[in-house]
Order: C-alpha cells, then sequence, then structure tokens
C-alpha cells in the first residue's frame, strides 16, 4: 500500500513515515498544503493521512481540491481532539474518514487499511503462481499449502513484484513502491531481501520463482518457478 502523509508537525510526520514503513507501507512525506496536493495528483496513492493545520493551504482545502481533481485516494484527516466541527467539515469535504489528535499508531494502522479495502481501491485479490500463493488481503504467503513466515517488507517486495509478474522490474521501481520514492540508501536493500524471500519461498521447495534479469531487476515467474 502507498501512503502519502501530509503533515507540518516534522517529528509526527517522521515518527509516521517510520512507524508505517515498518508495517510494509510504502510512505511519502509532504509538509505544507501546496507540496500534499501535488504530489497526490501526480503520485497514485492508495490513502492520504491529511492534517487540518496545514501551512499554505489547509487540510480542508486540500481535500476538496483533490476531490474536485477526480483524485480518489483514500483520505484519513487528522482532526483536533473533540473536534466535532472539525470532523463534520471533514468529511464534508471529501475525506473518508478521520482521527483525533492524540491517537493510537495501532489504530491509525487499522484505520487505513479498513480504509483502502471500504473505498476499493486496488482490492486485494490472492494471487497463484504453480503453487505458490500470494495473499495480500490476510498478508499470507504460502508454497505448497506450506506457509512461509515472511517480514512486513520482504512481503511487500514480493507483492509488488507478483502485480508484475512475468515482467521485468527494476531495483529504483521496487525503492519506490515498497520504500518512499525519497530513499537514499543503498540499492542493494532490495537485493537483500530479494535473498530473503528466495532463502523462504523458494530453497526450501527447489524452485526458482524469484528471477534476477542481470543490469535490469527481478521478476516473479508466473508458473511459481
Amino acid at each position: 500500500m502507498r501512503v502519502l502523509v501530509v503533515e507540518d508537525e516534522r517529528r509526527l510526520a517522521a515518527a509516521l513515515q517510520r512507524g508505517l514503513q515498518a508495517e510494509g507501507f510504502s510512505v511519502d512525506v509532504a509538509h505544507d498544503g501546496p507540496q500534499g496536493f501535488w504530489m497526490a495528483t501526480e503520485q497514485d496513492y492508495d490513502a492520504i493521512v491529511l492534517d487540518i493545520m496545514l501551512p499554505g493551504l489547509n487540510g480542508y482545502r486540500v481535500c476538496s481540491r483533490l476531490r474536485a481533481a477526480g483524485i480518489e485516494s483514500g483520505i484519513l484527516m487528522l482532526t483536533a481532539k473533540d473536534g466535532e466541527y472539525d470532523e463534520a467539515e471533514a468529511l464534508d469535504t471529501g475525506a473518508d474518514d478521520f482521527l483525533s489528535k492524540p491517537f493510537s499508531y495501532v489504530v491509525l494502522v487499522a484505520r487505513l487499511r479498513a480504509l483502502v479495502r471500504r473505498t476499493g481501491r486496488r482490492a486485494p485479490q490472492a494471487m497463484e503462481f504453480g503453487d505458490l500463493l500470494i495473499d495480500p488481503a490476510r498478508r499470507l504467503c504460502s508454497r505448497g499449502g506450506v506457509e512461509a513466515k515472511l517480514t512486513s517488507r520482504e512481503f511487500a517486495v514480493l507483492e509488488h513484484l507478483a502485480r508484475r509478474a512475468g515482467e521485468v522490474v527494476p531495483k529504483r521501481e521496487i525503492l519506490e513502491q515498497v520504500w518512499d520514492s525519497a530513499f537514499e540508501g543503498d540499492l542493494n536493500i532490495v537485493e537483500v531481501h530479494v535473498s530473503a524471500l528466495r532463502r523462504k519461498i523458494d530453497a526450501p521447495f527447489g524452485r526458482a520463482a524469484v528471477e534476477t534479469v542481470r543490469g535490469a531487476g527481478y521478476r516473479l515467474a508466473v508458473d511459481g518457478g
């Protein structure tokens, strides 16, 4: 799931980014209204976490302009504590859900997952490649009925490859979709996670589902290897 966080409190924004990334989300961050609006119209996001009090353009105006522009991403608006009018206006301007500050991080993650299911964007369907099953809705991966225990990030890498099965997916694209568009670390982080996937879904079964296309990227075999 790809998420945009629009929050001007930089410490909170950074904490949300780290936490959601640990859950396997791909997260981009904007710190003001105009930047958030621009990013939401330039990239395809499954969900947007949108604060109300933003410099340049408040959350209500960002939300209404996004809806006017035809952006259908699920929007979870962060409102003030006990802000009944904030909550009402958030829904009136096109938000799908709201959460009052301070909020539980666990609840935020659950709300985001429910929001994407409810809005129907990229409804996660189970995918089968031979005897390899990948079920995003249950975050389950199994080979021949034997469950493979994957970390959130490993599962996110595998899911992205699965959605492009049979195609070569560049490392940079995996970074942008599974980590975030501003990632500046070592590209080899992708190789590390692909190696982990091979140890869990290929090697124990004598298969080779995740192929390396030298100099280009990775490809998931449509027959499951």
